[in-house]
C-alpha cells in the first residue's frame, strides 16, 4: 500500500475515525504531549518529504478526523501534531456529526478518487491489516463519504486553538 502515497496523482484523503492509535500512544512524542510537551515539526520526516514533493507536484493531501466531545487524549495529540505537520489539509468533525452524515465506521484512504484502502483495526486501536478496494460502488461510497465529512469539517488549527484554551 505504501507505493499509493508516492504514486497518486491529484487527491490523497484520509477518513479517521477511531479514539486514538495504538502507534502514536507508544510513541516518544505522545508520551512528552502527555507531559505538556507540544509536538515539534519534522521536516526530515519521510512522510513530510512525501507530502512536501507531491505538493510541489500539484497533487493534494488532506484528512477529516472524527473527534469526541471532549476529545480523547490521542485526538488531542493528533491536533497538536497537525499544526506541526505543515501541508495537509486537516480538518476535524465531531462524533456526534459524523453519525448524522452517516459516515463509515473504519478509517480509510481514498487516492484519485479511484482507490479505497480500508484499514483494519482491533479493539486495542492497532492496525491489523489494510485492503486495497477497487470496486466501483465501494470507491464511490468513499467518495460520497468524503464529501459530506469534507463539507461539514472544521479546520484542525480552528479546533485545537478552542481545545487548549479550555484546558
Amino acid at each position: 500500500m505504501t507505493h499509493l502515497f508516492a504514486e497518486f496523482a491529484h487527491t490523497a484523503f484520509r477518513l479517521e475515525t477511531r479514539h486514538g492509535y495504538a502507534s502514536d500512544r507508544a510513541g516518544a512524542r505522545f508520551q512528552a504531549f502527555l507531559r505538556g510537551i507540544e509536538p515539534t515539526p519534522e521536516p526530515d520526516n519521510p512522510w513530510h518529504v512525501n507530502v512536501r514533493e507531491k505538493a510541489e507536484q500539484g497533487a493534494r493531501f488532506s484528512r477529516v478526523r472524527i473527534i469526541d466531545e471532549p476529545p480523547t487524549d490521542g485526538q488531542r495529540f493528533l491536533m497538536a501534531a497537525a499544526a506541526a505537520n505543515p501541508g495537509e489539509d486537516m480538518r476535524v468533525l465531531p462524533r456526534a456529526e459524523a453519525v448524522g452524515l452517516e459516515l463509515p465506521e473504519y478509517d480509510f484512504w481514498l487516492f484519485d478518487s479511484r482507490t479505497l484502502v480500508r484499514f483494519h483495526i482491533d479493539e486495542q486501536d492497532v492496525t491489523t491489516g489494510v485492503e486495497v478496494v477497487e470496486d466501483p460502488g465501494e470507491v464511490l461510497a468513499a467518495c460520497r463519504a468524503r464529501d459530506r465529512a469534507w463539507s461539514a469539517a472544521t479546520p484542525s488549527a480552528e479546533v485545537w486553538a478552542q481545545v487548549r484554551s479550555s484546558v
